[in-house]
């Protein structure tokens, strides 16, 4: 059983008991969240698809970690000119276990 969900403004494949990265969500470590734009929803070969959402189908999870992301160089350059930047960039994540999928 599988759901594709809204988390965070990007659209993901959750299962049952796993965990995933996400966008730093709002909430502390521990706490649960429930995501309600549930798009699509497979359930043994079932597949309950919605327009735009499935109404009164939810993605139970709880956050386990706040986090950040492996840093991003960003090296810009013009060449003959002497110009040269390096940047660095550290992405907020959150780590999410999906506890359960909630049909509608």
């Amino acid at each position: 059983m599988y759901a594709i969900v809204d988390i965070a403004g990007k659209q993901m494949k959750v299962e049952k008991n796993r965990e995933y990265y996400v966008n730093r969500l709002r909430g502390e470590e521990g706490s649960e969240v429930v995501f309600g734009n549930v798009l699509l929803i497979e359930d043994e070969g079932q597949v309950k698809v919605g327009m735009p959402t499935i109404s009164g189908a939810a993605v139970k999870g709880t956050i386990t970690a706040h986090l950040k992301a492996d840093k991003v160089l960003i090296f810009k350059k013009k060449r003959r000119k002497g110009y040269q930047t390096l940047n660095g960039h550290r992405q907020p994540l959150s780590r999410i276990k999906i506890e359960d999928i909630i049909l509608g």
